[in-house]
């Protein structure tokens, strides 16, 4: 049985081509300095006031499987900030490296759909490009909206 601690650790160690920092829960920093970035953060909770998305599906529902193994649905959101909004020549300046970026994330992500045997059935991923707040800044990023299926 893996644990949902195990799992998003395991999230936090993929490893995506041209992503320099990747911040698992107990390295989140504060803010971000444009030395970090593109950096990859775990955040497996959504403030009403901040959610990226706005449907919700399958969050931390969990489900009995009558003889069978009990499992739970979690959400979890890893966050990819790949500029600063205040930086370059706006969105359109960072559109292709931000591309490449969610090109470089799913090729990792297809490498290891259960993130080591963690999950019990392949990740689903929602993927939500735009501007996301973090610290005192806005980035331009992605949000990669992760629903697992773990057994409890």
């Amino acid at each position: 049985m893996a644990t949902f601690r195990a799992a998003l650790t395991q999230l936090a160690s993929m490893k995506v081509s041209g992503v320099r920092g990747n911040f698992d829960l107990d390295e989140l920093p504060n803010s971000l300095h444009s030395g970090q970035l593109p950096a990859l953060l775990v955040i497996p909770v959504e403030l009403d006031a901040d959610r990226l998305f706005r449907e919700r599906k399958d969050s931390l529902q969990t489900a009995a499987f009558s003889g069978g193994a009990k499992s739970v649905y979690y959400g979890v959101t890893h966050l990819l900030l790949a500029a600063p909004a205040d930086a370059g020549l706006g969105l359109r300046s960072h559109l292709p490296r931000l591309v490449d970026l969610i090109d470089a994330y799913t090729a990792a992500l297809s490498a290891d759909v259960t993130l080591g045997g963690q999950l019990l059935a392949p990740a689903r991923v929602s993927v939500e490009p735009g501007s996301f707040p973090y610290g005192e800044r806005e980035f331009y990023g992605c949000a990669f909206r992760h629903t697992w299926l773990l057994e409890i």
